[in-house]
This record gives C-alpha cells, structure tokens and sequence, in this order.
C-alpha cells in the first residue's frame, strides 16, 4: 500500500506540474518522459526481471505507431481511441510473433537475432509505399476529448494517468508469483523448470508485456504528432530504450521511472548540439555498465540497506513440530514409479544401458555407483531435464512421455541437483515461494490486477513456505540472499525449495557433498523425516554411512547398468558391487566379500 500511494503521490505532483507549465517545450519533455517510462517498464520486466537481452524495441514501437496510422487513415477509418487500443493489441501479437524463433538461441545470440527485426521493420516501412515509405503517414487522427483534439497538457495529463495504471499494474504482476518467475529465468532456466516455471511460456510472457508498453507508446506518439515516419524508429531508439532500464536500474520497479526522467531530460539538454547526444548516451551507457551495474536505483537501495544494517546468518534447529505440506492422493496398490528399459547416449558414450527401476512410495531409495555410472543421467530422465532415448517412465501408472520439466514437477516429482542450482541474488523466501509456483492458482490476469484470489494464493503460499523454513531450521535467514549463505545452508535452502513443490518424490542428486560430518549427520536425520511425513525419496549418494544408515532400499549402476538392487545389507554383500567400487576381478570380489561392510565404505 505504502508503494502504491508514493506512487500516486510521483503522479499527482507531475500532473500538477504539467497544469502550471504553460511553454510547449517543457510540456513537451514532460509528454516524452512519459512515453520513454511506459516503454522502459516493459523493457524491464524482459531484461530487468527475466533477463531476455533485446535490442528489438523500435520494432515493436513501429508496430504500434503505424497500426494506429493505418487504422485512422486507411478505409478501416477507426476512432482514435479504438486504433489505440488495437494498435497496442497488434504490437503485443509481434511480440508473440519475434519470441518464437528469438526463444530458440539465448544471451548474445538473442540480441542479434531481436536487433534483426527491428532493422527489418526500419527498411520494411521506409520501402513499402502501404507505409508511406520515406515520406511516412500524414494526418493521423488524434485522440480526442469531448470531440476536440488533445492540447499539450491534456496528452501529458494522458500519459501520466497509463504511467501511473501501468506502474501499478506491474507492480501487482512482479511482487509476486509472475515477478519471481520472471527472475528465475534470468539466474537459471534449469532450475526453473525444475521448481514447475513454464519456461518458454513465462518468456513468451515477458516478450508479450515489452511489445505492448513499446506499442502503446509509439501509438501514443504517431497520434499525438499527426505523423509517422521511419525516422522515429531507427536503432538508436532501441539503445535508448535499452538504457533507461540499465541506468535507472534493471529489475527495479523504480529503475524505469529514474531512467526517463534523468536520460529525457538530459537529452533535451544537449539536444542543439546533435553531434554529442549519441555520444552522451553512449557514455551513459558504459558508466552504467561498469560504475553502477545496478543503476540508479541500485545506488539509493544500497544506501538504505547499509543504514538498516545486515541480518542475522545463523541457522536454528529444526523445528519438532513443522509439518511439510503434502499432497494426498498417490496411489499405495501400484508403484510410485517405475522406470523401463531407459537407454541414453551421448555419441559413442552410453550412461544408460537398458536401466530399470520401481520406487516405492513412502520408501527412501538409493542409487549408488561409480563416478560415471550414469546415477545423474537416471535423475535427470526422472526429472524431464534429459529425455531418454528408448524405454518409458511411468509416474502412479501413468507415462511421463516427453514431458517437460516444469509439468514432471506440477505431477509431483521434485528434484535438487548435484551441483548447487540456487537463484542465487534472491532471498531464501523467494528461493521457496518459486518452489510454490506449480501449486500456486492465480493466474495472469488476476496477478495483474491484484485480485483478492492473487493475494490470497500469495498469502497461502507463504504460509506454506513458512513451515517449511521452521521444518528445516531456516526461519531466521528467510530474508537473507541465498547466495550469501554458507555452502552447507545453501544446500538446505535447494531441498526446502524442492519441498516446497509438495511433491510424491523427491529426487536427491548427492545432497551431502561438500558437507562435514555434523552437517551429513543432520541430513539425515531430516531425510528420515521427510520419509515419514509421506514423501518418498530417491538418493544419489556417494557417503556409504548415510546411505547404509537411512535408506529402505538400494539400487546400484555400473557403466550404465543395474548391476545390484536390494535392502542395504543385501547390496552391502555383493561382490559385484564391490568390484565395481575397488575394481577387482571376480576372484578378489568373492575374498573381499569376507568383509563387505570395509570395502564398501573404502
């Protein structure tokens, strides 16, 4: 509430301004900080939140420019506010239309491939006579209020009213389930996916929002100017766009508003001498880059953080008497999940031979082996991240097929990883909460417009995700970055954010390496408890201690194969496990058999 009336309270003080400004120009510059601010909030939800590097804006501000040119002078001879309304919706259609092959590549890449459209729509409107070519669309209708056109304030008064709509809108949509999805995209795609975010459709997304603020503005322009050319759209618009966000501070609900208002009128200061504004924002845009990567809004937070002073970092125990939220419903007459003849290759490297699996539910299983026996490749076939060459996957009788991460997720199968996938700048609360996001209801449009459904989705989830942090010891790091927390609580945030999926299975890809003694014993011990509250846990794990110690049943893989399967002390006494660990001949395996509980351990 406190951020929405400071808000209104920005808003309400520039619309006073613009009623007691009575010169053109400074109305002027008022009208453009507007314009460049709804174009640098949907920037900033696609780079700022979701990490989506485009160089594509003038495009989409062309489409919406020359969609309400067209609609107002051609035979469709639409009412301006219909052809604004519509040429926002035709922008955010080529905002559909350059995600789906720019979603194919990624990083660098990507910004090529999004600066391609936006050169291809500068030479497509400037050749094509439909457009008017180099001399552009004359007498486009403005927007009108009671039958006269818009004087300048009143366009002003217009723009800061969808700022301030548009801001809030926002707001809504990044302070809760979509804006931590989005930011998960941006540190790590496989994670995502792994905690149940729709990746290609949340990037979609962001693509959609970016196009349709770049739209609305470039519509808002040709209408207020009765005039459209490609002048308007060339590449610096594009790099202009692109450093409002960087300046004003990327992924920063603020960053937007501080990058118009400083870069517009710093442009209209330097504006008689033509040849030194490129080299101004060029300048700008390095110093951003190299001196505060955060912006300017990177700057005023760490200021306040540094007077609030830093949070506590030490974790409490477990609580006794947290309970995990889990789902019912999981079949007991049939396994939980059976793996099949699951065959992987790599080239002429083959991690899984002809692998096959039955998990039990309520059961902690272990897949133990070699280094190189394939347990990571098992995990990730279970988990959708690898898809199988041959064999299937049945999850409670029903084929995974070729699922994808985030829909394995929302099924109930929840994984961590062998090497740490935190999100690393965010909290440990938010780390959590995205485990929430597959269970989570409030769609798009009630996020959007901060419905009671969204808030009370917000607030379930949160109470969720706070029995978990009491189940695991982490209440007291909750607003901690994650990434600034020892290795040893790094790993437990990864398994509350696994829990926090409410999944059937659990998968563990060596959850206790890099752990000391006491924090693998801990482990355990919470393993154990994770088993009783219902859920059934499949482990890769190298510590022989703690697998012999927890586990129900053990399952073992040599180059790729089954080579063993059975209760711990059953496996413990194989000689053919042991051949594998020491690499004997059936000779010495069978000697070594003598003592099998030391060879395992060696």
């Amino acid at each position: 509430m406190r951020h929405a009336l400071l808000a209104i309270m920005v808003a309400g003080l520039a619309a006073l301004a613009a009623g007691v400004v009575t010169n053109d120009f400074y109305l002027r510059i008022l009208f453009n900080i507007g314009i460049y601010f709804l174009c640098a909030s949907g920037m900033n939800v696609l780079l700022g939140y979701a990490g989506q590097k485009s160089l594509g804006q003038a495009g989409l501000f062309a489409a919406g420019a020359y969609g309400a040119a067209l609609l107002t002078t051609s035979a469709w001879d639409l009412g301006p506010w219909t052809a604004l309304v519509l040429s926002t919706a035709i922008a955010a259609l080529c905002g559909v239309l350059i995600a789906a092959p720019s979603l194919r590549v990624r990083g660098p890449s990507l910004a090529m491939v999004t600066l391609a459209f936006g050169i291809v729509v500068e030479k497509v409107v400037t050749e094509a006579e439909v457009f008017g070519g180099a001399m552009g669309i004359y007498a486009i209708k403005p927007l009108t209020l009671g039958g006269e056109p818009l004087d300048m304030r009143q366009w002003v008064w217009l723009v800061i009213a969808l700022g301030l709509g548009l801001h809030l809108l926002l707001r809504n949509l990044l302070t809760g389930r979509y804006g931590r999805a989005f930011l998960s995209l941006q540190a790590d795609e496989i994670a995502a996916g792994a905690v149940g975010v729709p990746v290609h459709r949340t990037k979609v997304l962001a693509f959609v929002i970016a196009a349709a603020t770049c739209g609305l503005a470039g519509a808002l322009v040709a209408q207020q100017n009765q005039y459209i050319n490609s002048d308007f759209i060339n590449f610096n618009l594009s790099i202009f766009i692109l450093l409002l966000v960087l300046f004003g501070g990327a992924g920063s609900l603020a960053g937007p508003v501080l990058g118009a208002v400083t870069l517009t009128v710093v442009s209209a200061l330097v504006a008689r001498w033509a040849w030194i504004e490129h080299f101004v924002q060029g300048a700008l845009l390095l110093f951003a880059l190299y001196v505060m990567p955060k912006g300017l809004a990177g700057v005023l937070d760490g200021l306040f953080r540094a007077r609030r002073g830093e949070a506590p970092r030490r974790a409490e125990a477990p609580s006794a008497d947290a309970r995990l939220p889990v789902r019912a419903g999981a079949a007991r007459d049939t396994p939980l999940l059976q793996a099949e003849a699951l065959n992987k290759a790599y080239g002429g490297v083959r991690p899984a031979r002809d692998v096959s699996a039955r998990l039990t539910l309520g059961h902690i299983h272990a897949l133990i082996g070699p280094n190189g026996a394939g347990k990571s490749t098992l995990i990730n076939m279970l988990s959708g991240v690898v898809r199988p060459d041959s064999g299937r996957i049945l999850f409670q009788g029903q084929p995974l097929g070729r699922a994808a991460p985030h829909a394995i997720c929302d099924r109930g199968i929840a994984r961590t990883f062998q090497n740490l996938r935190l999100f690393r700048d965010l909290s440990v609360r938010d780390n959590v909460l995205l485990g929430q996001h597959a269970r989570m209801r409030n769609g798009f449009l009630s996020s959007l417009l901060g419905l009671p459904r969204a808030w009370r989705e917000e607030r379930a989830a949160e109470a969720r995700v706070s029995e978990i942090l009491r189940f695991l010891g982490l209440s007291a790091l909750a607003d901690q970055p994650a990434g600034a927390l020892p290795y040893g609580l790094q790993r437990r945030v990864e398994l509350a954010r696994a829990l926090a999926t409410e999944p059937y299975l659990l998968l563990l890809d060596e959850p206790a390496a890099g752990l000391n003694p006491q924090e693998t014993a801990e482990l355990g011990k919470l393993l154990l408890r994770i088993r009783d509250q219902g859920i059934t846990i499949l482990l890769v794990e190298h510590h022989m201690d703690l697998v012999m110690a927890i586990s129900d049943h053990v399952i073992v893989l040599d180059y790729g194969a089954t080579i063993a399967e059975g209760a711990p002390a059953a496996v413990q006494a194989d000689p053919r496990v042991m051949a594998a660990y020491l690499g004997t001949d059936d000779a010495a395996a069978e000697e070594a058999s003598a003592e099998p509980e030391l060879a395992v351990r060696a």
